[in-house]
């Protein structure tokens, strides 16, 4: 599955993981574009965390990494702005970029391998816990369809990396590993 593909990427100071949800304020022309585009055509766009630059203004330098968007909801708030509920869907890797004429960043983009459906290895079970304790206080937003995603190493990961306090650049790490155990791993090491 490590096709290619152009995509319009959204650069952030944020992380966007696979199956997360997140929050976006669209108000600049090029991002505005983008978001008809891309409902027109019923496609998402790509989140990378930007390495260089701000959201507004020039175009940012984005991170080789990002997940791809998905809208799942949007709304105009009092103040007039597009607001933009996302789903974060498959990792890709950034092989090029270039600028529209808009500023807009389109990067050509090779889709990474979608993580395997491997069971949580004993030495992660930990992670599982403090990951239930979590969205036992969270509440239902974070809930699982299912008690059997606590044994899914890859879900257990990307959810732990979406509700921890991490930084944007651990998140960025953890979206560059292949190895959903190795995520784990890194982690368990960034426990107190």
């Amino acid at each position: 599955m490590s096709d290619t593909a152009s995509l319009p990427l959204f650069p952030l100071h944020a992380v966007l993981l696979p199956h997360a949800s997140l929050g976006l304020r669209v108000f600049e022309r090029r991002y505005l574009d983008l978001v008809r585009e891309t409902g027109r055509s019923g496609s998402g766009f790509g989140v990378c965390l930007i390495l260089q630059g701000e959201e507004t203004g020039a175009p940012a330098v984005p991170a080789a990494y990002g997940v791809e968007a998905r809208i799942e909801d949007f709304d105009v708030g009092a103040d007039g702005v597009l607001q933009l509920q996302l789903r974060g869907a498959r990792r890709f890797h950034v092989e090029r970029t270039r600028v529209r004429d808009n500023g807009l960043v389109v990067g050509d983009v090779r889709w990474c391998e979608p993580d395997p459906d491997d069971e949580l290895r004993p030495q992660h079970a930990l992670l599982a816990t403090v990951l239930e304790q979590i969205v036992e206080q969270a509440g239902a937003a974070f809930a699982p369809a299912t008690p059997a995603l606590y044994d899914n190493a890859a879900w257990v990961g990307w959810r732990l990396a979406q509700l921890l306090p991490l930084a944007e650049a651990q998140r960025l790490q953890l979206l560059q590993q292949d190895d959903p155990h190795q995520r784990l791993q890194q982690l368990l090491g960034w426990m107190p």
